[in-house]
């Protein structure tokens, strides 16, 4: 189980991607015309053989519109990959977790958690085939050259009420060890990854950050601080979540 896709909901689409793109030197995104059915429009950056996204609602009555009310742009969804869908899913069924969308494709099966099944936001399960390609991509993606092609998301930081029993239940729907005490929350392991469960701030539960892996930190840094993104230390606030950034 790795982290394959982040996702965060705007109320306003080229501003944030012109901005993301200039802050972590990314090549131009994909805008995927399936996201229609969910009533978004979007657009997808290649992150090392990663992807981060940036959805907006384009009618009203939409999950990620609802989510815009109620926390304003913040992070949207979490998709994980896994090598083996047909035991997620027979996990899943044993457990009781509801999906909200589910797809098989000759080149990816996915399915959405119902978030009250687990807490804290969407989190889709998907395996791609072969497991190096990824549909939601576009077809022509490809890993940066360089440096930047190592780049990577290496962690999720969920908001929770109750971050150890918020932890426990994503361990246990997700197939996991259990949780393990890190500073004022708790973490779980990915692969390559780990998601940290912390006391969650006046937004209630969500995700309230992710942790990139750059290939020049401090250019990231100084062109946060120069955007007015109040970068401090390792990190900045960028769509109602803190990315933090690290060396690769």
């Amino acid at each position: 189980m790795r982290i394959r896709q982040i996702v965060f909901a705007a109320h306003e689409l080229p501003a944030n991607a012109e901005r993301l793109a200039a802050l972590l030197a990314l090549d131009p995104p994909y805008a995927d015309p399936g996201v229609g059915e969910f009533g978004l429009h979007n657009a997808v950056f290649v992150l090392g053989d990663q992807f981060v996204e940036i959805v907006v609602p384009t009618r009203a009555g939409t999950a990620a519109g609802r989510l815009l009310e109620r926390r304003g742009d913040s992070g949207y969804m979490l998709i994980l990959q896994t090598d083996d869908f047909d035991r997620e899913r027979a996990r899943l069924d044993a457990l009781g977790v509801r999906r909200v969308w589910a797809k098989e494709l000759p080149d990816i099966r996915a399915m959405h958690l119902h978030p009250k099944d687990i807490g804290g936001t969407i989190v889709s399960i998907d395996q791609p085939v072969p497991a190096a390609s990824w549909r939601w991509g576009g077809p022509q993606w490809r890993v940066q050259g360089g440096r930047a092609g190592a780049q990577r998301v290496r962690g999720v930081t969920l908001g929770a009420g109750d971050p150890p029993a918020m932890a426990r239940r994503w361990a246990e729907v997700l197939g996991l060890p259990a949780p393990a005490p890190q500073g004022a929350g708790q973490r779980l392991m990915l692969d390559g990854g780990w998601l940290d469960f912390v006391p969650a701030d006046a937004r209630g539960d969500g995700i309230a950050g992710f942790t990139l892996a750059v290939a020049d930190r401090d250019a990231v840094l100084a062109r946060a601080r120069a955007a007015g993104l109040c970068a401090d230390g390792d990190g900045f606030g960028l769509m109602g979540v803190r990315i933090t950034v690290q060396a690769l």
